[in-house]
């Protein structure tokens, strides 16, 4: 297929491509455009309908950032791939089956990344949903929202929650816009990981969300690390204060780092320093949180879940947990102990919290747990470790995280979780039961 697609919608008349990636059917993409513009410390206002035609070719930048040790120490340009770096980074990509039109209505899932709100963007290649967007016949949208300093810490003079404010902006822009490529505005699902999938549940309690989607998919969220956070936060904010609003973003990235630094001496949450401020517009006070999701529950259904070794990423990276691996005898099984623990206080606690709740409030949902482990992979279901499958592509991905298992079965798995995700987004239903050793899945009310 060759033809140039081309869409008419409220937003303008978008030109994409056509990718025929290896191995799957050709889909049809319209990426980098934009859906809000905002200067700094400022809420996002929609972008107007664009005046002629817009060519929809090049990838969303993304939010200045900095590097992370728990990936490996590289560099934010290796992490990215080939996107640029801008402060203005209120992008969208839309990826949809290769003739998809307007009368289809197909199921829509947009896609939250990760990164402790610090790191990366919707446009990374880690990200590319053509496998599942070609095999499971659903229309894909990757979000770019602002990180960090510049959207998830308020303080003197700097709103707060300015990211998930863009997320909400980007959730309108599909609803008003997501029909001309196929896609049905009535049958939308957020899935996000990790701080993806942190914000996706709070998207659900934010002011403003009703009817922009009916489902979501929170995969390995760090609920663990959301409670308590009051006094931090104002600790960074009053800290970050010192740097002028208009400071170059070198320098905020630099006072970044040290508020990470500094965020480390004052308790587990201070894992992840940036995040949604409860009581700040678009959210309830603290006090409210647990009443709002209870309200949320019979309006969204939730496929909600973490992996059985989540800390196994982060531990080479924690000299006193790395370094037990050294001891003699009794090191291994203390260091697989305290990930397992780590595991289970910053995830699976939460997300089993969770499911409860909605499911005890009459809400339709699911519970899964990742547990494929391979003997010879640290990193068998790892934080990240059910990526790869769902995004399905090893030029990318590499073999770090599936290192140990078959190919075959590999590939088994990840076609088996996109259809299992995609079937979910489309009928809010998934098959119960243990799925060919890699993965459990439950009922709410089973929880």
């Amino acid at each position: 297929m060759t033809s140039v697609p081309q869409w008419t919608c409220p937003a303008g008349t978008l030109r994409g491509w056509v990718d025929e990636g290896p191995g799957r059917s050709p889909v049809w993409r319209a990426t980098g455009i934009r859906y809000a513009r905002a200067n700094r410390y400022e809420p996002p206002r929609p972008e107007p309908a664009a005046v002629g035609t817009v060519e929809a070719t090049g990838w969303s930048p993304a939010c200045p950032q900095r590097p992370v040790r728990a990936l490996e120490g590289v560099s934010p340009g290796r992490f990215l791939g080939p996107l640029e770096i801008s402060e203005h980074c209120q992008y969208l990509s839309v990826t949809t089956p290769a003739g998809a039109g307007p009368d289809e209505r197909l199921p829509v899932m947009v896609w939250i990344h990760g990164g402790g709100y610090v790191i990366g963007a919707g446009d990374q290649p880690y990200y590319d949903a053509g496998a599942l967007v070609s095999e499971q016949r659903v229309v894909t949208v990757n979000i770019t929202y602002r990180l960090g300093m510049f959207g998830f810490l308020g303080r003197d003079g700097v709103p707060a929650n300015l990211g998930l404010l863009d997320i909400i902006e980007a959730l309108r822009w599909v609803r008003r816009n997501i029909t001309a490529f196929g896609g049905d505005p009535e049958n939308v699902t957020v899935w996000g990981e990790s701080a993806g999938a942190d914000a996706a549940a709070h998207l659900m309690i934010a002011e403003g969300t009703e009817g922009l989607f009916s489902r979501v998919i929170m995969q390995s969220a760090p609920i663990g690390l959301m409670r308590g956070r009051a006094a931090m936060t104002a600790a960074l904010g009053e800290r970050a204060s010192r740097l002028p609003a208009d400071a170059p973003v070198e320098d905020l990235l630099r006072m970044e780092a040290d508020l990470a630094w500094f965020a480390l001496r004052l308790g587990l949450g201070g894992a992840m320093p940036f995040g949604p401020e409860y009581g700040e517009h678009p959210l309830p006070g603290a006090d409210r949180r647990e009443a709002a999701w209870i309200d949320a529950a019979r309006r969204v259904d939730v496929l909600v879940g973490s992996n059985l070794r989540e800390a196994a990423l982060f531990a080479p990276v924690v000299g006193p947990v790395a370094r037990l691996h050294r001891i003699p005898v009794l090191g291994p099984p203390i260091h697989e102990g305290l990930v397992r623990w780590l595991t289970d206080v910053i995830f699976t606690r939460g997300a089993e919290h969770f499911i409860r709740r909605h499911a005890a409030a009459r809400g339709h949902g699911y519970h899964y747990l990742v547990h494929a482990e391979a003997e010879d992979n640290p990193l068998s279901s790892a934080h990240a470790a059910e990526l790869p499958l769902l995004f399905g592509n090893r030029k990318v991905w590499g073999t770090r995280l599936l290192h140990g298992f078959d190919p075959a079965e590999t590939e088994a798995w990840g076609r088996r979780m996109r259809a299992d995700w995609a079937g979910f987004a489309r009928t809010g239903r998934i098959e119960t039961g243990t799925v060919d050793g890699l993965m459990t899945v439950r009922a709410g009310d089973d929880v």
